[in-house]
């Protein structure tokens, strides 16, 4: 455990949680976090007294919704660090967000062009590319991971040819925890010509970010897991890069003028914000940017570090536990147990009132690159504590008795 580090304070933030009432160790965050109830709060007002569409109405609810919504946009590019917020899309999700990309800036690519991702990239970064080198015949390389489960940058590097054109990468694996070092592989993919693409899913709840000091052509995240609510996310790209794309949708609000001869296309981020926005979405995750940013995302990343480094002392003691991912991932363990599937490691964890993920966790190569089928996995948030680390282990010897597992080692 980091000597530097105080431990949490027991249930730290856990009262800002209605979700997490009662005995339960929730150990779930990486796949959605839970909602502070000033979160819930804001999207209850967008949806009550504050309601109004925006862009739309020149009555004064719907003009000051409307100011709302871009204070929010503010709001995130100050939170990414983006130039401007013209460069702050507001997209479903991060799947939403890659495919954008996939779908419009995809469109230049020719036949025997380069994408180069991980063996240990989301599904939604895999399969978005995977479709438009169907359609267009593009080629993707793949880039090896070192021993500990980080991404094995030098030989990222040695992919990189005039060639690529795009390298998509996870900020922080959804399954190792393991941070990438976003600014040099931003180096070597420029080096040669080629855009970053960052998904940083699990890196925006911890992480501080600055897309420009990363060196990133375009950024993603989401919002659920973000402490904000679902169906909302944000794509961040370079001015340049997003005034160069054409839209991937077409409806209201993305457009200049349209006749049946001729459409002219707003500029960004409107050419890409087809149809009317989840504007509840965009306020209640302007709250979970005011929420984490009053704790500060350093000190919930040293939180996390505290707590990941106590459940891998604790699980690392259990003979039958195979912990993956480096001794440093951020918020994040995955292990398995020999001889259980993770299922049913799930399924009594959850009897003890400790809910954690099983499954491939929509990584089902990087399972392949692991030796298995799928794996059990621990994410911390800001609600957690010590005692969630405690229960969890306990868990654990619970299972490896009722299946006759080695227990714990010396």
């Amino acid at each position: 455990m980091n000597a530097h580090v105080p431990p949490p304070a027991r249930h730290a933030h856990r009262d800002d949680f209605p979700g997490l009432a009662g005995n339960w160790a929730y150990l779930d965050t990486a796949a959605t976090a839970q909602k502070p109830q000033m979160v819930i709060d804001a999207i209850a007002r967008a949806y009550g007294v504050d309601y109004a569409t925006v862009h739309r109405g020149v009555y004064e609810r719907s003009a000051t919704m409307t100011m709302r919504f871009e204070e929010a946009r503010e709001k995130v590019a100050r939170f990414i660090g983006a130039t401007s917020p013209s460069e702050v899309i507001f997209v479903r999700g991060a799947t939403e967000g890659i495919n954008l990309v996939a779908q419009s800036w995809g469109q230049r690519l020719q036949p025997g062009d380069r994408i180069l991702l991980t063996q240990l990239e989301h599904h939604s970064n895999i399969v978005p590319w995977q479709l438009l080198r169907d359609r267009v015949g593009i080629e993707i390389d793949v880039a090896p991971l070192t021993a500990d489960g980080r991404i094995d940058e030098d030989a990222l590097e040695a992919l990189l040819t005039e060639r690529t054109k795009l390298v998509s990468i996870a900020h922080v694996s959804n399954v190792l925890g393991g941070v990438a070092d976003v600014a040099r592989i931003a180096r070597a993919a420029h080096g040669v010509g080629a855009l970053l693409m960052v998904d940083g899913c699990q890196a925006a709840p911890r992480l501080k970010l600055d897309v420009q000091a990363l060196g990133a052509d375009f950024y993603v995240f989401s919002g659920h897991k973000l402490y904000g609510p679902t169906g909302i996310g944000v794509l961040w790209g370079r001015a340049e890069l997003l005034e160069s794309m054409p839209p991937w949708q077409g409806g209201g609000a993305m457009i200049e003028t349209v006749s049946f001869e001729r459409t002219t296309y707003a500029p960004p981020p409107q050419r890409f914000e087809a149809g009317t926005p989840h504007i509840t979405g965009v306020m209640g995750l302007a709250a979970a940017i005011d929420y984490v940013e009053s704790i500060g995302l350093d000190a919930i990343h040293a939180h996390e570090a505290v707590l990941v480094a106590a459940a891998r002392q604790a699980l690392g003691r259990i003979n039958s536990v195979t912990l993956f991912g480096p001794e440093d991932s951020a918020g994040i363990l995955s292990f398995a147990i020999e001889g259980v599937h993770p299922h049913d490691i799930g399924t009594i964890l959850d009897e003890s009132g400790v809910a954690i993920r099983a499954g491939h966790h929509c990584a089902q190569p990087l399972m392949a690159t692991l030796g298995v089928p799928a794996t059990a996995r621990a994410s911390f948030g800001i609600y957690n504590d010590l005692d969630d680390v405690t229960r969890l282990a306990a868990g654990i010897e619970r299972v490896t008795r009722i299946f006759g597992t080695s227990g714990t080692g010396a």
